[in-house]
């Protein structure tokens, strides 16, 4: 005996239905909050947006709290040991240690604190925050004072190096995902 046409339209719209009342659910495993009270905690402490801060993590690192890149960027916020230092001074963090950068708690911290240092360094532009970030805030600075990037997403190709114009464009759209995913209506 065949199934009806009537069957097999029940069968799709409850798959519909449980598509579009579990996607949310979907959403978050895709794009995981992981060490959300940390995040939230340094992103307050900073006056940063912690969803934010979490695209900047997804980007960096996938939330892989071991990470570490080929240019020798450590943790979850891919801080290089030199700027992990710095700020480490400049927060007044006692016995930093470069093998430090591996826990979420210090790595957050240094990084969420960097980023609002660059923030306020770029009058709250978070496309020139975010390109200091990963190009260095020397670079920028000298690109934004000779015109060759106006610090706008639209002149986003002005940008001389890739890798930061692709990071500033994936952090800007994972960050747009996550305030789809986790913000409240």
């Amino acid at each position: 005996m065949k199934p009806s046409k009537i069957v097999y339209l029940a069968i799709f719209l409850l798959f519909l239905y449980l598509f579009i009342t579990r996607a949310n659910f979907v959403a978050r495993l895709v794009y995981p909050f992981h060490y959300s009270e940390i995040i939230t905690q340094e992103a307050h402490k900073n006056g940063l947006e912690p969803l934010f801060i979490a695209a900047v993590v997804r980007v960096e690192s996938g939330f892989d709290k071991k990470a570490k890149s080929s240019k020798g960027a450590l943790g979850l916020m891919q801080i290089m040991p030199e700027t992990g230092l710095w700020v480490a001074e400049q927060i007044g963090m006692e016995a930093f240690a470069e093998e430090k950068l591996y826990d979420p708690l210090v790595n957050i911290t240094i990084g969420t604190w960097y980023l609002q240092d660059l923030f306020c360094q770029f009058d709250g532009n978070k496309y020139a925050a975010l390109a200091a970030y990963n190009g260095g805030r020397t670079y920028v600075s000298r690109w934004l004072k000779s015109g060759l990037w106006d610090g706008t997403k639209n002149e986003l190709g002005n940008i001389p190096f890739p890798e930061t114009r692709f990071f500033v464009l994936k952090v800007d759209k994972t960050y747009k995902r996550y305030q789809q995913i986790y913000q409240t209506k």
